[in-house]
């Protein structure tokens, strides 16, 4: 490794150049146009005697000479075997740089050319024929040298290694050693020496025998090791001769070093020291001035706490915390290790925190004075300018939970103000004594319905006034936070500029020893903190904007016996007062002073979200209070037994403040709408429950007789087939009014009703109505009215059809007039089931349309009732024919009684229904009857065995056939009846 610990060249006497330099001798001048040698060979194969001289080196001296190989001090493995790395580095590059060295891609250069191996493909193709024939001349002809040298080798091997092999085993194991008795014993058998006799010749024979084997052992061992010896003989000379010519070259190396150390002294003695001292004198006179501006930053910081008193006796806390932000800065940045100082900086931070607590406190303080007060004085916002200034020192604090601190104080102002409208309610009804009934909700509860209509609408006028209230105080809020956060983004890019400006004026010259520096600095540049603090009385505010009048070239009132100096030092005169103002142009200052002090953009955009969920939580809150004031009236359940139109005046009244506080928070609050829907749930199924049982008892009393119809309930008929599905305004009885009619009119059909038809009319108006004003709960009123429809069905069918009247009323019996009757009212409801399902469709939203299969149901079952009605009024006659059928008999006179008798009947059944039934279905069912009539006497002339034979019975047949069919096309409606009489007769005979 000698070669790597310097590779500087060692001068020596021989040569030495003009500049004194030592030279190396040079074999000739074709050598000088090298400008690079590699080192000299330390182990030189042939070691000689003569001197070496220094070839042509790099000047140890000049600073122009390029970096060469001779330039190094530090060889690779030295770099590479560092001790102080635990584990070896593949980057030495740390060595100097530290373990945190990363290395980065190196571009390459543009002035070499990219080579790749096409470059080489002329030199390849010219070199491969003769490395080929170098290669195959390698393998045929080998070195003579090498192949005598090999020879010589391995036959020396082969005689040291048998002559080694006489030696025993014994002497070249590792753990060899006399000491042991075993290999003792072994080297020197003591048994051979001492026999049971003593002494003896052979005891010595074989001792001498002994000596000389051991003898020979040594002689061949020794003989092997001075053959290894032999061996490598040039070796340890060449190492010799290597070391002697290093120490001579040390020499050289040494005498050239001291020359140049002398050389240096001298020049450091006439060029170096006087202009040190010049460079020393200046820095001295730069750190005087910067002690001076220390000194100037300490005088001014000593003001602070009494200015930090002074302006929180007058409660401005924003400039207070400015001045303690800045105050802090500079002693952690300028005046940082100063003694007198060291207890300044804890006493600014719990000052901060008293700040901070009496700022929490006056804001507290102020929303409660603010949302307790009248809710009908103005202006909207209380003390506009303080909220300003609270709500700007809370955000440089980054107290960001004042929205949480308003919030509290709204939930306790929408509490005060349901107290404060029930007290002054009640203080007006003499009825209720307030020392008897203390609480509020039982003091509700005993209120009519309009007292507590009308304290409910106060309420809800109430808090829209406190919600526009709170809106416009958030808006403030919401206000100063833009500016807070366009301030930071201003700041931001001023200070970018700044940077940017800063880099390329630091590549010019200053101006000249002795001028002043040209004006235009930044505010912030440097070490003009001081336009920050207050000196001989000057507060941050004036003091930052004199600093930006002097940046724009403004006059500045400077002290006379102030030297120029490069630092921004602001002054006033002695004696000025200082002006405790807080302007737009120092709330900028503390916008910018502060950068690192307030939020940053991601929380100042959280707080304006939280001011727009705030906005929100008070409507939630005042939804909340008015839900306080609906329950507590219904928990006595005096809500559900309002009449209709009280609980829609109320449901409008909820909507309507609904719909307004939507409109002024911007969102809609679920709240009282769903408490107002849980009453209305009850509402509906008491409002049903109420009219259902009214039906039932009006079916339970129902005769089932044709009922008059009174002229209201034909307006109301004419009202719904104009479109208008709503219960008309009663009218006061006059002298003009119109006589109840027999029938009633719809859409030019005449309907023969009972009175129970006429009321459910007006019934399921009713809920059409409701839905009309309560569209939310359409839906049950649907299924409620379903249920009504299927109630009438069932329960009209129980009295008719199952003869119920018999017992409920006392009929005596079920006639076919009141079938027919029953009949035309079924036929009646069925014929407003499409309009009413109409109405309600436009009342659901389309995924609710599957409710409306329920009509279906309904439309289904009734006319399913009709068609019984009319079964049973042909099974009435069919009874009636068998009877008098089975007693016929073909014989005079004619027209038989059993024939008169059915045409009787057959009269009586036409006058009790004609005037109740449509003409097209008085036909269908005499068609019915006549078909039943044929039937029956078909099946009795079978039995007689009458046929048409045109004998004396077939002739009395056809006369009474004749006559049946005289009597029954006599009866209206039925003149033009085809009945067929021809099907009387058996065809299969």
């Amino acid at each position: 490794m000698a070669s790597g610990r310097s590779s500087s060249p060692a001068p020596r006497p021989g040569g030495r150049g003009r500049d004194g330099i030592f030279l190396k001798e040079q074999a000739g001048p074709a050598q000088r146009c090298r400008p690079v040698r590699s080192l000299p060979d330390v182990c030189p194969k042939e070691p000689t005697g003569e001197g070496r001289v220094l070839f042509n080196g790099p000047s140890v001296v000049s600073e122009h000479d390029c970096w060469t190989v001779f330039s190094s001090k530090v060889n690779l493995p030295a770099a590479l075997n560092d001790p102080r790395l635990a584990k070896r580095e593949s980057d030495f590059f740390t060595k100097t740089w530290g373990l945190d060295f990363t290395e980065t891609e190196v571009m390459p250069s543009f002035c070499l050319p990219v080579l790749t191996r096409e470059d080489f493909s002329p030199y390849l193709q010219e070199m491969s024929p003769r490395e080929r024939i170098h290669e195959r001349c390698k393998t045929i002809c080998p070195n003579k040298d090498d192949v005598d040298a090999v020879s010589s080798i391995s036959s020396n091997h082969d005689k040291s290694r048998a002559e080694l092999e006489q030696v025993p085993k014994m002497f070249m194991r590792p753990d060899f050693a006399l000491d042991d008795p075993t290999t003792f014993n072994a080297v020197l058998p003591w048994s051979h020496f001492h026999g049971a006799g003593g002494k003896s010749s052979r005891d010595g024979a074989s001792s001498k025998l002994l000596q000389e084997k051991l003898s020979h052992y040594l002689d061949v061992v020794e003989v092997s090791i001075a053959r290894q010896i032999s061996l490598r003989s040039d070796a340890f000379f060449h190492a010799m001769s290597s070391q002697h010519e290093l120490q001579d070259r040390l020499g050289e190396t040494q005498h050239a070093v001291a020359v140049l150390r002398g050389r240096m002294a001298a020049m450091d003695r006439v060029m170096c020291q006087g202009p040190l001292r010049a460079l020393g004198a200046a820095l001295t006179r730069n750190n005087l001035v910067k002690l001076h501006g220390k000194l100037k930053l300490m005088a001014a910081v000593q003001q602070t706490q009494p200015t930090v008193q002074l302006l929180l006796h007058t409660a401005e806390f924003v400039g207070a915390l400015e001045l303690i932000g800045t105050t802090k800065e500079v002693l952690q940045q300028e005046l940082q290790g100063v003694t007198s100082f060291r207890h300044l900086g804890s006493q600014l931070c719990e000052l901060e925190k008293l700040i901070d607590k009496m700022m929490v406190e006056d804001f507290s303080m102020y929303a409660r004075s603010d949302l307790n007060r009248n809710l009908r004085e103005e202006p909207l916002v209380l003390e506009k300018e303080r909220l300003e200034s609270l709500v700007f020192g809370l955000l440089r604090q980054k107290k960001l939970d004042l929205l949480d601190i308003y919030s509290h104080e709204t939930i306790g102002a929408a509490k005060n103000i349901v107290t404060q409208c029930v007290s002054g309610s009640v203080e007006l009804i003499e009825e209720i004594d307030t020392d008897v009934v203390t609480k509020l909700p039982d003091q509700m509860r005993l209120m009519t319905f309009p007292q507590w209509f009308e304290l409910l609408k106060l309420v809800f006028q109430n808090f829209l006034l406190f919600l526009q209230r709170v809106k416009a105080t958030l808006t403030v809020i919401r206000k100063v936070v833009l500016e807070v956060l366009d301030s930071n983004q201003r700041t931001r890019v001023l200070a970018e500029a700044g940077s940017g400006s800063g880099g390329s004026g630091a590549q010019g010259q200053g101006p000249p020893q002795g001028q002043q520096a040209p004006q235009g600095p930044p505010v912030l540049q440097g070490e003009a903190e001081l336009a920050y603090l207050t000196h001989e009385g000057l507060f941050i505010s004036d003091a930052l904007n004199e600093a930006q009048q002097r940046q724009q070239g403004g006059p500045v009132v400077q002290d006379q016996n102030q030297d120029q100096d490069p630092v921004l030092e602001p002054r006033i005169q002695q004696g000025s007062e200082p002006e405790i103002q807080e302007t737009s142009g120092t709330r900028e200052t503390g916008f910018m002073s502060g950068e690192t002090m307030m939020p940053s953009d991601s929380e100042l955009n959280r707080v304006l979200t939280n001011i727009q969920d705030l906005l929100h939580t008070a409507s939630d809150v005042s939804h909340d209070r008015c839900v306080k004031v609906l329950t507590a009236r219904a928990k006595d359940g005096s809500l559900e037994r309002l009449s209709s139109a009280e609980f829609v005046s109320l449901s409008q009244a909820v909507d309507g403040f609904v719909r307004d506080t939507e409109e002024l928070v911007g969102r809609r609050s679920v709240s009282l709408r769903g408490a107002l829907q849980s009453q209305a749930n009850r509402f509906v199924q008491r409002f049903h429950e109420e009219r259902k049982n009214k039906l039932s008892l009006l079916l339970d009393n129902e005769r089932w007789k044709q009922a008059e119809v009174p002229a209201e309930f034909q307006d109301l008929v004419d009202s719904i087939a104009d479109g208008r599905i709503t219960l008309p305004d009663r009218k006061n009885p006059g002298p003009d009014e119109k006589r109840p009619a027999e029938y009633l009119l719809v859409n030019g059909q005449r309907y023969a009703v009972v009175g129970t038809v006429l009321l459910l009319i007006r019934i399921f108006l009713e809920y059409c109505q409701c839905v009309n004003d309560i569209p939310s709960i359409t839906t049950d009123m649907l299924t409620r009215l379903a249920d009504l429809l299927k109630h009438f069905n069932s329960r009209s069918c129980q009295l008719v059809l199952g003869a119920g009247a018999l017992q409920v009323v006392g009929l005596k019996t079920i006639t076919t007039k009141n079938l027919a009757l029953a009949s035309r009212c079924l036929q009646l409801v069925v014929n407003y089931i499409p309009v009413i399902r109409t109405h309600f469709e436009t009342k659901l939203q389309p995924k609710q349309f599957s409710v409306l299969r329920h009509f279906d149901h309904i439309t289904k079952d009734y006319n399913d009732h009709i068609a019984e009605i009319s079964a049973k009024l042909v099974a009435i006659m069919d009874s009636l024919f068998e009877k008098n059928l089975s007693k016929y008999e073909v014989k005079a006179p004619m027209p038989s009684l059993c024939f008169r008798n059915v045409c009787k009947q057959m009269a009586k059944m036409h006058e009790a229904i004609s005037d109740l039934l449509p003409e097209e279905q008085t036909q269908m069912l005499f068609l019915r009857i006549n078909s039943s009539f044929k039937l029956h006497l078909k099946r009795q002339l079978a039995r007689l065995g009458v046929v048409n034979d045109g004998g004396p019975q077939n002739g009395l047949v056809v006369v009474d056939v004749a006559f049946y069919t005289e009597n029954l096309q006599v009866l209206r409606s039925l003149e033009r009846l085809d009945l067929n009489m021809n099907e009387i007769w058996d065809t299969k005979r």
